[in-house]
Formats: C-alpha cells, sequence, structure tokens
C-alpha cells in the first residue's frame, strides 16, 4: 500500500487580516471628532491693524484708551495714580468682562461722535496668561477697536516711591 501524501497550500495556512472594518473606524472617529469640535468664531478671526516696527512721529488725533493686564489675570484701565482696576476675571462660558466692556463702549462712542478711530494701548505684564490676552482683544473686536498698539513703555508704581 502506498502512502499518499496530501500537500497542503501553505498560504491557506496564513491568517488574513481584512481592513474594511479598521477603515470604517477611522470614518467613524473622523466623523464623532468633526461633529463634536466648536469653533468660536471670536477666537478665529480678529482683523485688528496691528503696530508696524518703525514708530509714528504723528501723534493721534483721540487720546488712547489704555490697559493694563497684569500677571494675576486682573485688568486695570489707565495708569499711575489715574489706574482702575476693571475684572479680574472672565465670566461665563462667553468669558466676559463686564466693566471692561462698559468703558470700552463709552470710550468707542466719544472717539465715533469726534470722527476719530479707536485706539488702544495695550500692556501685558512678563507672567499673564494668553487667554486673558486674547479675551481683551476679542472685546476690543466686539467694539469694533481695529487699531491696537502693544506697548512696553509703562512707569511702574513702585518707581515713583
Amino acid at each position: 500500500m502506498a502512502r499518499h501524501r496530501r500537500v497542503t497550500n501553505l498560504e491557506e495556512d496564513k491568517p488574513k487580516l481584512s481592513i474594511a472594518p479598521l477603515i470604517d473606524v477611522c470614518f467613524l472617529l473622523l466623523i464623532y471628532f468633526l461633529v463634536t469640535t466648536t469653533i468660536k468664531q471670536k477666537e478665529r478671526d480678529n482683523s485688528m491693524a496691528l503696530p508696524s516696527a518703525a514708530p509714528s512721529e504723528a501723534q493721534p488725533d483721540i487720546q488712547p484708551f489704555f490697559i493694563k493686564i497684569s500677571n494675576e489675570g486682573h485688568i486695570y484701565a489707565n495708569v499711575g495714580a489715574a489706574q482702575e482696576l476693571l475684572d479680574t476675571e472672565a465670566q461665563g462660558a462667553e468669558r466676559t468682562l463686564p466693566r471692561l466692556d462698559q468703558r470700552l463702549e463709552i470710550y468707542a462712542a466719544a472717539a465715533k461722535a469726534g470722527n476719530n478711530k479707536p485706539l488702544v494701548q495695550v500692556y501685558v505684564e512678563a507672567e499673564a496668561e494668553q487667554q486673558v490676552v486674547s479675551d481683551v482683544l476679542n472685546h476690543l473686536a466686539k467694539h469694533d477697536v481695529t487699531t491696537v498698539t502693544f506697548t512696553d513703555l509703562v512707569v511702574q508704581d513702585d518707581q515713583h516711591e
């Protein structure tokens, strides 16, 4: 009796990986992240005219409104003895700064009444959080203040003492 050897195909023994379910999972994850992501318009686009590197010799037609952002995130108006605390932190989900809003509304209305563009100078201390600066810029855009200057020319209160 002859022994018959059965030839097995090696390709049948290898496990196969179907990638169709993996592609489905990738598309489901993509759809999930697209649906759940929220992009706030005010965080994306602030069309402001930032200053150029060269200082201007011409004096502005209007007295600039001065905003100081401290290391603690407090927002002040004016400088020196006239410095006034406006807001200590943004409130609510919309991150509102009510006292800054009120002052900017008055300043922007006064500037427009005199046919001038409102001009704002912002001084940011070194350790201030970027979110607070972004909140202030969002409020400036809300009141159509498009001319903003970042400055470092502030006389500190401890130099007067």
